[in-house]
């Protein structure tokens, strides 16, 4: 798919992953403008970290893939896919909203690890169900090349390492990355859940 090098862009306190979903509440006229124009171009648009007054150099753009809802004052529900990362060349300010001259990037070329993928998708597994309590169903027709992407997209990431993981150009470093904070994190919140089951159990609260 040709994507052109200038693009609008949505700057927002969101990291937004390839390969994951993401529903956006459109209310600011400016951005009303702007998805009106993508919607009507089938153009995607740029997500980007801003964090305060910095804006981060890599994103990645997003598709629309659904009009959830349109409201009667303008504002509008849409459903957006993470699809390409790029760089941030020029942030350009001479419309109505933000563009962006970007450029492209793809990761470097590395053979797939079977094995490091089949051990990422059992602790995927795990780390899931002790999230929200059902097995994780990867989605028909999904890339390989974004599967950390869609993952990380699931777990409660720090804004910073979903951007870290963003920036990254190897699947293998990507789904290392993934697995080892899952590694982390469970161990934590599986003797949280364990905790609060107990306290819940005898009325006491935990100091």
């Amino acid at each position: 798919m040709h994507r052109p090098n200038r693009i609008p862009l949505f700057p927002l306190d969101v990291v937004l992953l390839p390969g994951a979903e993401l529903p956006l509440h459109i209310f600011e006229p400016r951005y009303k403008t702007m998805i009106a124009r993508c919607l009507e171009e089938n153009l995607e648009f740029g997500m980007i970290l801003a964090a305060g007054q910095a804006l981060a150099t890599v994103g990645c753009t997003a598709e629309i893939v659904q009009k959830v809802r349109d409201y009667p004052d303008g504002r509008m529900d849409i459903l957006t896919k993470g699809r390409a990362v790029f760089h941030l060349l020029e942030l350009l300010d001479d419309r109505e909203y933000y563009e962006g001259a970007v450029e492209y990037v793809s990761d470097a070329a590395q053979p797939a690890d079977p094995e490091q993928e089949t051990e990422l998708r059992r602790t995927f597994q795990n780390c899931h169900a002790q999230l929200f309590g059902m097995p994780w169903t990867d989605g028909a027709g999904e890339e390989s090349r974004t599967l950390a992407y869609r993952m990380a997209s699931l777990l409660p990431i720090e804004l910073e390492k979903r951007q870290a993981l963003l920036e990254m150009r190897s699947q293998s470093a990507r789904c290392e990355f993934v697995l080892r904070w899952m590694e982390g994190f469970l161990p934590k919140f599986v003797a949280q859940q364990r905790a609060h089951r107990l306290a819940g159990g005898n009325g006491h609260t935990l100091n």
